[in-house]
């Protein structure tokens, strides 16, 4: 077997399908975000001092970052075939050395040691110190790689690099991503919760096309907006969506996107998002702000932190309503907003409710401060959210605004039964776990939920007589 050359795999982007260092600053910002920007700006120029502190304020666990399916394969068919296979990486040794321990590769590994950044020219020199020149063959999937495999008996590229071609021996491996994972990253579906935007419009009986294009445009905003938090929602719980069950299936945490591609994408959502509020004025960008400023609050340590969370959550859906106001310029009832924010303390509490239902086991929920014996509590506070809506919207019957907009009080009271059978219902569905993770967007898939909600509105448009201007009954 002394004839058999060994084999030397790249780790970020080919043995793995991610990236170590961006694993630790995004693991670093969920744990200790002052630490992180402090290395990050600290040691911005040295890139082997960076990676080693950040690789200390993360801990990430190795053993659940995703592996290249085909890289692993290759790796153990040369292990079988009786050569050595090694991880060479310009990763923190601190990283490399407990990940290749995990996969049986741990004898020898070279790697960054916080003073050498082993990448591109320096892991070209220590591995022809090791090996000698055309004494390995080297797997790798960057740039910096062109730098090694010259050197390498065999060249084995993973995924598109520019320029293999003119290397001798090349082997090429399978990479990259599809851009329907991207999409998926977006969470297209979520979008639909945006349709609160229109609740002020509906509520005004403001039914122009030129009101509803804006409250069109401020959708598009607010989805822009939601799916760049979204993003960064997922980069900083990679770990924990990988110790869930069904979440270990996201773009991100299961490697199907790059983290890279998801920052850029962070990014450009962000500008579009911004951009549009701008257009719509100084109130709804202003509003849009808060929302991304709260949700990335949210993302980084609000979500941790019991009941606190549930009224984040609230807020943030409030803010959509208020948004809608500001988009199509009309006046917000302030009985609205009161009435609205119980509502959404009542499914923030279904949302924990459904999540803990599911739950595997009595432990707490991964990157969340609630666990089993919360269901109960969860449950009590929900019921309060559905009282105090119901008492609000009561009282919001008898106020100067509802006896303009719905002069037939009692079919506003009438309201109030299906209104309370779509809170119960939401409820008991949520603690049953019976229930998608996101209460609205199960709510807006549920057919009899939907059927209650049409019942609320019909009951609502006639005592306004809005039945009657339209259809003459």
């Amino acid at each position: 077997m002394a004839d058999k050359l060994p084999l030397v795999l790249d780790v970020d982007g080919t043995f793995l399908k991610t990236d170590m260092l961006l694993e630790c600053w995004w693991a670093g910002m969920g744990r200790d975000p002052m630490a992180t920007l402090g290395a990050s700006f600290t040691h911005f120029r040295d890139r082997a001092a960076l990676k080693a502190e950040l690789a200390q304020i993360a801990q990430i666990r190795t053993d659940l970052l995703p592996v290249n399916a085909d890289v692993a394969a290759m790796a153990t068919a040369a292990r079988d075939d009786g050569r050595e296979v090694f991880l060479a990486s310009a990763s923190d040794a601190s990283l490399v050395q407990p990940l290749a321990d995990h996969y049986g590769m741990g004898q020898r590994i070279f790697a960054s040691d916080g003073s050498v950044n082993l990448k591109g020219a320096a892991k070209a020199d220590a591995l022809v110190a090791a090996y000698g020149e055309g004494g390995f063959d080297y797997a790798g999937n960057d740039a910096a790689d062109m730098a090694v495999w010259p050197h390498a008996d065999t060249a084995i590229v993973v995924g598109g690099v520019s320029g293999t071609s003119k290397l001798a021996n090349v082997t090429k491996l399978d990479g990259g991503w599809a851009p329907r994972d991207l999409i998926r990253a977006l969470r297209p579906h979520q979008w639909v919760k945006n349709v609160l935007l229109l609740l002020p419009m509906l509520a005004a009986h403001e039914f122009g096309l030129a009101t509803l294009g804006l409250v069109l445009l401020g959708i598009a905003a607010f989805s822009a907006a939601a799916s760049c938090i979204y993003i960064v929602n997922d980069l900083l719980d990679l770990e924990a969506d990988r110790l869930h069950a069904t979440k270990c299936r996201r773009p991100f945490a299961s490697g199907a996107v790059p983290i890279t591609v998801g920052m850029a994408a962070c990014g450009a959502l962000g500008l579009i998002a911004l951009g549009v509020g701008a257009l719509l004025g100084s109130a709804f960008l202003l509003v849009i702000v808060t929302y991304m400023i709260l949700s990335l609050a949210y993302s980084l340590r609000l979500k941790r932190m019991r009941w606190i969370d549930i009224a984040v959550l609230a807020t943030l859906y409030t803010l959509r309503v208020v948004a809608g106001a500001a988009a199509s310029r009309v006046d917000a009832s302030v009985f609205m907003l009161i009435f609205i924010f119980p509502v959404f303390i009542t499914l923030g509490c279904v949302k924990r409710m459904t999540e803990l239902a599911l739950a595997t086991d009595d432990e707490r929920l991964p990157g969340r401060g609630y666990g089993r014996t919360d269901r109960g509590d969860l449950l009590n506070m929900a019921a309060i959210g559905m009282v105090g809506a119901l008492v609000i919207f009561f009282l919001y019957s008898h106020s100067a605004q509802a006896q303009v907009l719905y002069p037939t009080k009692w079919l506003m009271w009438l309201a109030l039964i299906p209104i309370a059978g779509w809170l119960f219902r939401m409820i008991r569905l949520g603690y049953l776990g019976k229930q998608d993770y996101d209460p609205i967007v199960f709510a807006l898939r549920d057919k009899r939920g939907i059927g209650l909600l049409l019942m609320t509105l019909a009951l609502m448009f006639y005592s306004a007589g809005i039945w009657q201007q339209l259809f003459g009954f």
